[in-house]
């Protein structure tokens, strides 16, 4: 069995995160690779075209909240009064057998798993430009200016924060950012760390 292996894909908004994640677990079932994207836990209602354990795991605040109390989730943050997390079991049980187990998060939830898993692989995932993030942006047409500019603000603290990730992969072209992608996989599993009881002779 392949050694699992536990890979953060953050970037900001507009950087193509889940684009990429999507074509590159095509790519991974394609090549008979055993993948597990990750899927966060949330106290917020279930929206038209959500599903349970699908989109999130729904729960209500006092079992989230009892989770965190018994260090059952990986990272954790609240926002607009409602909690987000990410629950550790079913990314471990993913692990464990050998899975590679991918984390779509920020870099506040990134940090917050290295923490708990010091082997975890950081990826930060850009456009060519940083100006395309706010073309991007505008493409979309469905915020205002001042979310928009929320949202660039957000960016720049991203990019100064990316300095502690391991790698950097630039979405110029989706199928180019999941070759790299699939190419720091193979490279981590060549990681001697990952490989040095293979040595033992006896």
């Amino acid at each position: 069995m392949k050694p699992g292996i536990k890979l953060i894909i953050s970037g900001p908004s507009g950087a193509g995160k889940g684009t990429v994640i999507n074509r590159l677990l095509q790519r991974l079932a394609a090549l008979h690779e055993e993948a597990y994207l990750s899927i966060s836990m949330t106290t917020r209602y279930m929206r038209e075209g959500e599903a349970d354990g699908v989109s999130y795991y729904f729960t209500d605040k006092p079992s989230f909240e009892r989770l965190l109390d018994e260090k059952g989730l990986l990272e954790h943050n609240c926002y607009n009064g409602e909690y987000y997390g990410t629950p550790a079991a079913p990314a471990e049980e993913a692990f464990a057998a050998g899975k590679i187990v991918l984390f779509d998060i920020d870099i506040n939830g990134g940090r917050q798993i290295r923490e708990r898993y010091s082997d975890a692989v950081t990826v930060f995932l850009i456009p060519p430009e940083f100006r395309l993030l706010e073309s991007r942006l505008r493409g979309r047409a469905t915020e205002t200016e001042d979310k928009i500019l929320h949202r660039l603000e957000i960016a720049r603290d991203e990019y100064a924060a990316a300095v502690d990730y391991d790698y950097v992969v630039i979405n110029d072209s989706i199928d180019d950012a999941v070759e790299e992608l699939l190419s720091i996989i193979t490279a981590e599993r060549c990681r001697m760390s990952r490989r040095a009881k293979l040595l033992t002779i006896l």
